[in-house]
């Protein structure tokens, strides 16, 4: 739970100041909505917000796939984070599947959720591109750099 709300919290804000926050409220509720929905096929029981946080990551990905983000303790760029997560969720939901799961996660609202986060995406990325094409979001390189040399010596 504190790791959803944290991850909601630092990709949420992410998303939403590239996309706006009546975009980005659409992707939480349908891609959390979305996920509950097909999870609940296989699973006794499905709610949480996980389904919808994997599909703001999805948005991410293909909104902006090079945004540098810690993973995993490293920093990586997102779109390498994202196969990451899907590949562990991939690997719970097989052992869900064979009868050995992993733990208690729903790897199947996370991976739906992502599935319809990747579709929201690419919608806002094609959006993007028409309406504001010079817009850049994000850290630059030299201040990335002096902070690095201030604070990891």
């Amino acid at each position: 739970m504190i790791y959803n709300l944290f991850a909601l919290v630092l990709f949420g804000s992410m998303l939403e100041r590239l996309v706006g926050s009546k975009r980005f409220l659409a992707v939480f509720f349908i891609t959390g909505i979305g996920a509950n929905l097909f999870s609940v096929f296989f699973y006794p029981s499905s709610l949480g917000a996980s389904g919808a946080i994997f599909g703001i990551i999805g948005s991410l990905i293909v909104v902006r796939p090079t945004l540098v983000v810690f993973a995993f303790g490293l920093p990586m760029p997102m779109f390498i984070a994202g196969i990451l997560w899907t590949a562990g969720d991939i690997i719970g939901a097989v052992g869900y599947f064979i009868g050995n799961p992993v733990n208690n996660t729903g790897n199947l609202a996370h991976l739906s959720g992502m599935a319809i986060g990747l579709l929201f995406g690419a919608l806002y990325r094609d959006w993007r591109q028409r309406r504001i094409p010079s817009e850049r979001i994000g850290l630059d390189e030299g201040f990335m750099r002096q902070w690095e040399d201030t604070h990891l010596k």
